[in-house]
């Protein structure tokens, strides 16, 4: 399998370089800070017990799995976690031991905050590191939901944004990065997260001039217009 964070795709926002890595997360060289949204740890325990769903409960061993190898490669000074890390209030709970000491383990590495979300709005375990409603780091803001309105360096989640495509005659839906080099939205990063549209009229009001879906591939980033996007993938589930 290749390794999700290769072939970083450059790109700039509010002035300032970054890269998008192909697992779905966010690297700011100058600050060595790497940025995820939307883990949503232990969706597949909330879902057996309350949806009833059959779902496979191992989305936090992946999720963290692939986070701890982004950790390791890049060995960035600061993690920031976009909000919706957990999947409910009692999701730090329902933790199996071994999850709870990877999570402690990787907060002993690097500076770990963890902004709340509308799925986990109390604060996690003392020992996972930081909360904050949002953090200001240089020109830019690291928060959950982005604001309606003028909002230069806002790095934001929620959404769970995907691009719908045509390729040789194939429909893909693959997530995505959005932005108009202003602001930013990352894709979900945990395992069973579903997903909106990129040209969802939610999305789309944010960006009223123009923006561009960086598309997540097995490898690397790809960047294209929002007109070259497809408008029939469907929200997945409430964000």
């Amino acid at each position: 399998m290749a390794d999700p964070s290769m072939t970083p795709f450059d790109f700039e926002c509010a002035g300032e370089r970054l890269q998008a890595l192909p697992a779905g997360a966010l690297y700011w060289p100058t600050r060595r800070l790497l940025a995820v949204a939307d883990l949503h740890l232990e969706k597949g325990s909330s879902y057996a017990v309350a949806a009833r769903k059959l779902l496979p409960r191992h989305d936090t061993r992946q999720t963290l799995g692939l986070l701890s190898g982004l950790v390791e490669t890049w060995q960035p000074a600061t993690v920031v976690c976009l909000g919706d890390s957990l999947h409910d209030c009692g999701a730090a709970a329902r933790l199996p031991q071994a999850e709870q000491r990877e999570i402690v383990r990787l907060a002993s590495r690097a500076r770990f905050v963890w902004i709340a979300g509308n799925h986990d709005p109390a604060p996690p375990p003392a020992r996972w590191g930081e909360t904050a409603a949002e953090i200001g780091e240089g020109p830019l803001i690291f928060r959950h939901e982005a604001r309606f309105g003028p909002a230069d360096g806002e790095i934001s989640g929620h959404f769970h944004p995907v691009a719908a495509l045509t390729v040789r005659g194939r429909g893909l839906r693959r997530r995505c990065f959005l932005t108009d080099g202003r602001r930013l939205i990352l894709p979900a990063f945990g395992a069973y997260a579903g997903g909106l549209n990129a040209l969802d009229p939610a999305i789309a009001q944010l960006f009223p001039d123009d923006y561009d879906a960086l598309v997540v591939g097995r490898d690397a980033v790809h960047r294209l217009s929002w007109r070259r996007l497809r408008p029939d993938a469907v929200l997945a589930e409430r964000l």
